[in-house]
């Protein structure tokens, strides 16, 4: 169990590197939307380009920071039943949303978005509207995005089954539900 604990170790540090360039995108994308805005009321000068870039980095954070968020346990879930079980039948619970929901979808959606990209990208595909930017710089934070996320969901697979057999991985606490507030 210690080599998985190691690499759930790794996709931990990696997707909170990663985590890290999607704050980043957020406030880059307000900045960019301020002046876009400040330039177009202000100076009556409009560019395609800068609403684009609001989009890529709108994308960036999604994707990239969407493996961050499962990290961090705190995906939205329906609090009806999950908030009032047992730590152990939570760490079930989750096992089995991990298997049979989050595992298969993100692979699935990592699998069928590289053609999506890799078109775009042998293409040189260009936005339509004048003045726009390439669009495959921003369709390869799909696969890369998906692909993030099924590395965490297993990395949170281990960390799950590691507490279940009594192990305490490095990262626990992040395993740990809070309610909402209310």
């Amino acid at each position: 169990m210690k080599p998985l604990l190691a690499f759930s170790r790794f996709v931990d540090d990696l997707n909170t590197k990663i985590g890290w360039i999607a704050d980043w995108l957020t406030l880059l994308a307000c900045a960019v939307s301020a002046g876009n805005a400040f330039v177009r009321y202000g100076v009556s000068y409009s560019s395609n380009a800068w609403l684009e870039v609001q989009w890529y980095f709108f994308a960036g954070m999604v994707m990239l920071g969407a493996p961050y968020t499962l990290f961090r346990n705190e995906h939205v879930r329906v609090d009806i039943l999950y908030g009032n079980m047992s730590e152990r039948r939570r760490l079930w619970v989750d096992v089995f949303g991990i298997i049979v929901f989050l595992l298969p979808a993100m692979i699935l959606l990592a699998w069928m978005t590289w053609p999506f990209f890799l078109d775009s990208w042998q293409r040189g595909e260009g936005s339509q509207n004048a003045g726009g930017l390439m669009r495959w710089p921003v369709k390869i934070l799909m696969p890369i995005g998906f692909a993030l996320l099924t590395l965490q969901g297993v990395s949170e697979l281990i960390k799950r089954i590691a507490l279940l057999r009594g192990l305490r991985p490095a990262s626990e606490a992040v395993v740990n539900y809070e309610r909402p507030l209310q």
